[in-house]
C-alpha cells in the first residue's frame, strides 16, 4: 500500500531523545571528566606526598639527597601515567555509555513503530539482536539513505572505538586501523608512515576531548536528521533477515 506509514518520528519524541543524550554529555564532563583538568599538579602532589611519607627515614649520614628527590620524581611521573591511564578510560567509557545508549534507544524505536503494523515477536527479537550494520540495512531498505551521511561516518567510527574498548584484539581493530586510525594513536602518529598504523593494538586506543564531542554531535544529528516519516511505497526494500522474520508468527 503506497503512502502507508511505517516509522512515526514524533517531533515531541525527538527532543526528548536529543535533550537526554546532551544532558548525559554535559554531566558527564561536570562530574567525571572535569575531575582531570590539573593532571600535572596532581603529580607533582603525589612527588611531594612521597617525600613527606618517607623524609623520616632519611639518614643524611648514610644517604644522598639526589637519590630520594629521584625517587619523589619518580613516584610523580608513575602517578601521573596511572592518572592518565583513568582520564582515558574514562572517556572511553562515557563514550562507550552513551553509543550503547543510542543504539538501544533506535531498536526500540524502531520495534514500537513495527508493532503498530506487524505483531509477530520473531521480529522484535531479530531488530533486537541484529548486528549494526543490519540496522543501517534495515533503515536504508526502507528509504532512509544514510551511509552517505558525514554524521554515518562518525558513528560508524565510534561503533568500532566502543568494541575495541570492549574486545582489545579483533575484526573491529582491524576495521579501526583501516579505517579510522586517527583512533589508534602512537609515538610515530603525526609522521604518517605507512607501516606505523599496522603495529597499533588495542593499547593505543584513544579518543580526545574534540573526538569525543564530534562522536556527540553525530548522534544528535542522527536524531535529528531521521525523517519525521517514513511511509511504505514501491521503492521500499527491506534487507532478507527482516523479510524472512516477518513470514513468522
Amino acid at each position: 500500500m503506497a503512502n502507508f506509514t511505517l516509522f512515526h518520528m514524533w517531533d515531541p519524541s525527538r527532543q526528548v531523545l536529543i535533550e537526554g543524550h546532551k544532558f548525559y554529555v554535559e554531566q558527564a564532563r561536570t562530574r567525571l571528566l572535569s575531575q582531570f583538568g590539573d593532571l600535572e599538579g596532581e603529580a607533582k602532589a603525589a612527588e611531594q606526598a612521597w617525600l613527606d611519607k618517607h623524609d623520616r627515614h632519611f639518614d643524611p649520614d648514610r644517604h644522598d639527597p639526589a637519590d630520594f628527590l629521584e625517587a619523589a620524581h619518580d613516584a610523580g611521573i608513575a602517578f601521573y601515567q596511572l592518572l592518565s591511564d583513568m582520564k582515558e578510560r574514562t572517556r572511553l567509557s562515557v563514550v562507550a555509555g552513551m553509543f550503547h545508549e543510542w543504539e538501544k534507544q533506535l531498536r526500540d524505536w524502531l520495534v514500537k513503530e513495527i508493532k503498530h503494523w506487524h505483531s509477530g515477536e520473531l521480529v522484535a527479537s531479530k531488530v533486537w539482536s541484529a548486528d549494526f550494520s543490519q540496522i543501517i540495512d534495515l533503515l536504508e531498505g526502507f528509504g532512509w539513505q544514510l551511509r552517505t551521511a558525514d554524521f554515518y561516518r562518525k558513528l560508524d567510527a565510534c561503533r568500532l572505538v566502543v568494541n575495541v574498548y570492549k574486545h582489545g584484539t579483533g575484526k573491529a581493530l582491524q576495521e579501526l586501523r583501516r579505517d579510522h586510525p586517527e583512533y589508534l594513536t602512537g609515538p610515530f602518529s603525526g609522521l604518517k608512515l605507512d607501516w606505523e598504523p599496522a603495529i597499533r593494538d588495542h593499547t593505543y586506543l584513544t579518543v580526545s576531548d574534540e573526538q569525543f564531542q564530534e562522536f556527540s554531535d553525530a548522534v544528535v544529528e542522527f536524531w535529528t536528521r531521521i525523517p519525521e516519516r517514513i511511509f511504505k511505497t514501491d521503492e521500499t526494500v527491506p534487507p532478507q533477515w527482516f523479510l524472512r522474520a516477518m513470514q513468522k508468527p
